[in-house]
């Protein structure tokens, strides 16, 4: 089932540092040598993601022991390192399957999972007759297997169709494999099917006793993932020679285990923040691929030198950011016409790119697109085309000319992360958008910003009061793009569009508030904000909408997963103080004190506040952003420039409640009030995740607002901000 679309309003800046995610190349490499060798095996920096989960579940129903360990972190701000320990079968898998009750591995829709795994189960399960079935979605029995199974079949390997001739699911049963001088493989669909033979090799080469040489017959396209299996093969003790050009033998060995494995960031992960910082100035550095990355998508940095980025290189990182601006300030993009066989899943990003440029962009050899999770030219041609842009397509090529506009757009993702990731970035400023009216709902600040994510805005008070999200600037039109199926992204990086968000709230200024109940923190953040100019958000406010919404339906405090896709889904609106929930006005719903005590218990799920963290980034524009709530400086933004933390007694606090309720014609009881925020504040502190509590010595600057008043705690915060700057 599909997530709930993401929409992102117009963002002009981007700056900061992203650590990268685990390779999923060699996540998967590790994973699956790791599980044949002999010997124990520590992965550290393996990618948590819906590929490296299927791998997993596959290797432990072939019988194989992987197992996780958690070591503290030593910073507060960082959770436990989680470590892979895997246990070697020696190159023999232990679980037996039969006809009537296979061992079944759902693959998923990992192309790299299959064509890497099926070679493995050959050769593992050589002469025991187990019978073993690879299936996974329907996307994936779309996917082309016939040129590695032909090549399998070859050494008499026994594999079944159980669909459509060539394609899986497929069923293998372990017969006896007969020696080969020679395996040869089709390479102009996928470098994958010689990964995975190459993999093999060595227990196929201990079980014959001799050299085991795999040729490539034809093209061999994606060549730098080759290397990166020949150089993982290394690290297990594997000598490969490349005797003529695609040509490659596997001496007589043993995989034996290195004992710890570290994997270096996703280098094709890299390449969406590397662009960020094209689109959006930058800089922006990713962290844990550089120049001694093994992984041949680092070269995507050249390319987007190319394109204008001024690219710095480390051994562990890549910056990027604009080389030139406009006139108008953007970064200045130029056209390509690029051979992209070296950078097949980054390129893809190029798509994204060339929309920014004032010319025709043409990417080639491309042909793997077409039979990845979904047929990626097609893909992308047709959401650049809803974009406004005029695109040629041909079997291995794409031709994106940009558009003088970019439209208002909902993208199709095809259940393909690349597409939700590529397109996530043209919610940059674009040029078009300079010129007035691009038919969208978003409001702008100065220079074309826009102020409030994900909802609509019209107009705003004089003075903001906690609840209200107000504009730092008169509204001007704007357009936004809708992801649809966000989720998707967690095939290779969950927390992409948490990320994204949060190098672009980094390039603009903000004021982080946090504080218990009735701290006065939302008054005064709403006045901080208006004295400099500045957007407002009450973070408290998303939180009692989800509370009123699931009150209203019923849904439990613990029902995490439903919470979460309300958080996600609830359509917004703030005119003024007013808010609106899905078209109906609940201002004052929210305010009530059955929804505060529902916001309270709710925001104690961890998959709740993940849901909301990327909405809350999203409200960070230009000229800044003054954020109160309970973890606006720990974790939504943890780079704001200022920190605050504001705090009273629990009885000052009460007496405070009191006459706000007083005043709505509320009756209130001070004691019950006072047992109630003590409760609150006991269970804001005892949360597992993101804790409300002050810890000294962190940059944070703490102030007790019992005995001031509002003006006297707002002029004390506008005093440290200036002493600031």
């Amino acid at each position: 089932m599909a997530s709930p679309s993401y929409t992102l309003d117009l963002r002009r800046s981007a700056i900061g540092t992203v650590q990268l995610p685990g390779s999923k190349s060699l996540s998967n490499r590790a994973l699956l040598l790791a599980a044949l060798a002999t010997g124990q095996t520590q992965i550290r920096g393996l990618l948590d993601s819906d590929d490296t989960a299927v791998m997993i579940e596959s290797l432990r129903r072939l019988g194989a022991r992987l197992d996780q360990q958690s070591l503290e972190s030593t910073s507060s701000a960082v959770g436990p390192e989680v470590i892979w320990v895997v246990e070697g079968t020696g190159g023999c898998f232990p679980s037996v399957g039969s006809q009537t009750e296979p061992i079944d591995c759902f693959i998923g829709n990992s192309g790299l999972t299959i064509r890497t795994l099926l070679p493995a189960i050959v050769a593992a399960q050589a002469g025991t007759g187990s019978v073993t079935v690879l299936r996974g979605v329907d996307r994936m029995h779309e996917r082309p297997i016939k040129d590695l199974v032909d090549g399998l079949r070859q050494l008499g390997a026994q594999i079944d169709y159980l669909g459509q001739e060539g394609y899986p699911p497929l069923r293998v049963t372990g017969v006896a494999l007969k020696p080969k001088s020679e395996i040869v493989v089709k390479g102009n669909t996928s470098s994958q099917f010689l990964t995975g033979l190459l993999q093999a090799a060595p227990q196929l080469s201990r079980q014959w006793h001799q050299p085991v040489v795999v040729r490539v017959e034809g093209e061999l396209i994606s060549r730098p993932y080759v290397d990166l299996s020949i150089g993982m093969l290394r690290q297990f003790g594997v000598a490969i020679q490349e005797s003529a050009p695609n040509c490659f033998v596997v001496q007589p060995c043993d995989l034996v285990s290195p004992g710890a494995l570290f994997v270096e960031g996703d280098a094709s992960s890299a390449s969406y923040f590397l662009a960020a910082g094209l689109l959006g100035g930058g800089p922006i550095r990713v962290q844990g691929a550089g120049r001694t990355s093994l992984q041949g998508d680092v070269q995507f940095a050249h390319a987007l030198a190319q394109m204008g980025a001024q690219i710095t290189w480390g051994d562990d990182y890549i910056e990027s950011r604009a080389a030139g601006f406009d006139a108008s300030g953007l970064p200045i993009v130029q056209a390509v016409d690029l051979d992209c066989n070296h950078i097949p899943d980054a390129a893809m990003t190029l798509v994204a790119v060339a929309l920014y440029a004032k010319t025709p962009t043409r990417l080639r050899n491309i042909g793997s697109w077409r039979v990845k999770e979904t047929d990626r030219i097609a893909a992308m041609a047709a959401e650049a085309r809803k974009l406004g842009a005029t695109v040629e397509e041909g079997p291995d090529f794409i031709v994106v000319t940009p558009p003088a506009q970019l439209r208002t757009a909902s993208l199709r993702t095809y259940d393909d992360h690349r597409v939700a990731m590529s397109f996530a970035l043209t919610s940059f400023v674009h040029a078009g958008d300079m010129d007035g009216d691009m038919g969208g709902e978003g409001v702008n600040a100065p220079g074309g910003e826009t102020v409030i994510p994900s909802v609509e805005t019209r107009g705003h008070s004089p003075e903001p009061r906690s609840g209200a999200l107000t504009p730092s600037a008169e509204s001007l039109q704007g357009r936004a793009v809708t992801i649809e199926d966000p989720a998707c992204v967690n095939k290779t990086f969950p927390t992409y569009f948490e990320e994204f968000a949060a190098v672009c709230a980094q390039a603009v200024p903000v004021i982080a508030i946090d504080g218990p109940t009735a701290s006065g923190k939302g008054t005064v953040a709403g006045r901080v904000a208006k004295a400099l100019g500045y957007a407002y958000l009450d973070s408290g406010a998303l939180y009692r909408l989800v509370a009123l919404q699931s009150l209203e339906q019923s849904v439990a405090v613990d029902d995490a997963k439903s919470l979460s896709a309300m958080a996600l889904d609830m359509q917004l609106r703030f005119e003024g103080e007013q808010v609106w929930l899905n078209g109906r006005d609940v201002s004052q719903a929210i305010r009530a004190e059955a929804v505060g005590n529902r916001a309270s218990q709710i925001a104690t799920q961890p998959m709740l506040r993940q849901a909301l963290l990327r909405r809350q980034r999203d409200f960070a524009r230009l000229p800044g952003l003054v954020a109160d709530g309970r973890d606006m400086g720990s974790v939504v933004f943890p780079k704001a420039g200022l920190k605050f933390f504001l705090t009273a007694s629990a009885e000052i606090r009460a007496e405070r409640r009191v006459l706000q309720l007083q005043a709505r014609g509320e009756s209130a009881d001070l004691g019950a009030i006072t047992a109630d925020l003590q409760a609150r504040d006991a269970r804001d502190a005892a949360r597992p995740v993101a804790p409300l509590k002050f810890v000294p010595n962190q940059g944070v600057h703490y102030l007790d607002t019992s005995d001031l008043t509002i003006d006297q705690a707002v002029a004390q915060i506008l005093a440290w901000s200036s002493a600031q700057t």
